[in-house]
């Protein structure tokens, strides 16, 4: 199943996810469910991120999102896990 995670950074949080992102990077090519994934800009700068994971169920989306070095290092504000179809692409 697919499923977008989407969240939004603490708020001045950005050296935080500077500090993570070689870490989040490692984990993401580590666990291999990552189909698809960018960081969220806002006035510029990264705010938060998009990540697309091809998993089993959400289960398996809910462990990956805790595990991820962002999480772990008090990155987001929020993270919202929400099945999602693709349709184009």
């Amino acid at each position: 199943m697919l499923v977008a995670l989407i969240a939004r950074d603490k708020d001045g949080a950005l050296e935080i996810r500077k500090a993570n992102r070689a870490d989040h990077l490692a984990y993401i090519d580590a666990t291999g469910v990552v189909s698809q994934a960018g960081p969220l800009i806002v006035g510029g700068d990264m705010a938060g991120s998009l990540v697309i994971l091809d998993v089993a169920d959400m289960a398996a989306a809910e462990d990956w999102a805790a595990n991820d070095p962002y999480a772990k290092a008090g990155l987001f504000d929020t993270v919202e896990l929400i099945e999602w179809k693709k349709v184009i692409g």
